[in-house]
């Protein structure tokens, strides 16, 4: 993949020029005269056009995250993208206890040797079209190998133009502090929405997920499409405004949690 030092860049001068309105914000707390923000990501996207449209067609500014083998995942992904939807690579990878017949097409598996490691990666980054950034689908095996996860941060930052979220899979993970070694732009999820796809259950992760923002200035949640998500999310989302809330693309929400985090440790040496 070649090197695309430009997009970093980006992401640094617009933290700069950011960071001096956040001075006096502490590290768990929305900045002052700022609402809190979310950002929420839909997995498993490229396999059925219906349910991607209907994902697609979610109000505001909600990520799209499609598998690299879809049968519709090209023609989703620029549907996304002409819809102002960020687009993602659901990016396969090993599970813990994964039997081969479970594998997906593009899986990164732990002990593939490290060139087809790579040119997997490279492989599925190239069937999304816009792709911005990267969550993991399963993976609770791979990322928690340090190796396997070192190997993906060090292609991402030759890359330069793409952000990692790590889905927490497993509570093992080493993803997150791993991207964080290598400067790559990211962030962990907060909230599964759908693990018990009931509207009752939905709803209430959807509370938890606007309590945790409103405690700690942002927060991020992962869903999938599925009948009772989606409707969830259309009657909630035109709501956020008049609870004091706002709905953001992944990368703002990225460059919000730097920037707290960059303003608390300011605060802290003083």
């Amino acid at each position: 993949m070649k090197p695309r030092p430009a997009r970093r860049q980006q992401w640094l001068t617009l933290l700069l020029l950011c960071l001096p309105a956040l001075v006096c914000a502490t590290e768990n707390e929305a900045p002052a005269g700022r609402p809190p923000v979310i950002a929420l990501i839909i997995d498993d996207l490229g396999s059925q056009v219906t349910k991607g449209r209907r994902a697609i067609n979610l109000p505001g500014p909600v990520a799209m995250s499609f598998l690299p083998g879809g049968e519709h995942t090209a023609e989703l992904a620029k549907l996304a993208h002409d819809n102002k939807k960020e687009v993602m690579l659901h990016l396969p990878m090993q599970a813990l206890g994964q039997q081969d017949h479970h594998r997906h097409s593009g899986e990164l598996m732990a002990d593939m040797p490290q060139p087809e490691f790579l040119d997997t990666l490279s492989r599925n980054i190239a069937a999304i079209p816009h792709v911005a950034g990267i969550n993991n689908h399963r993976g609770s095996l791979l990322t928690s190998t340090s190796s396997n996860m070192a190997w993906l941060m060090q292609a991402l930052y030759a890359h330069g133009e793409l952000f990692f979220i790590d889905s927490r899979t497993t509570a093992a993970t080493v993803a997150a502090d791993m991207a964080q070694a290598y400067g790559i732009p990211s962030a962990s999820r907060n909230v599964f929405l759908d693990n018990e796809p009931t509207p009752q259950a939905i709803r209430k992760q959807f509370r938890e997920l606007l309590n945790r923002a409103r405690r700690e200035g942002s927060a991020l949640a992962i869903g999938h499409p599925h009948p009772a998500t989606l409707k969830v999310l259309r009657e909630e989302l035109p709501r956020l405004e008049e609870q004091g809330l706002q709905l953001v693309p992944v990368a703002q929400l990225i460059l919000r949690q730097k920037e707290r985090k960059l303003a608390w440790q300011e605060y802290s040496s003083r």
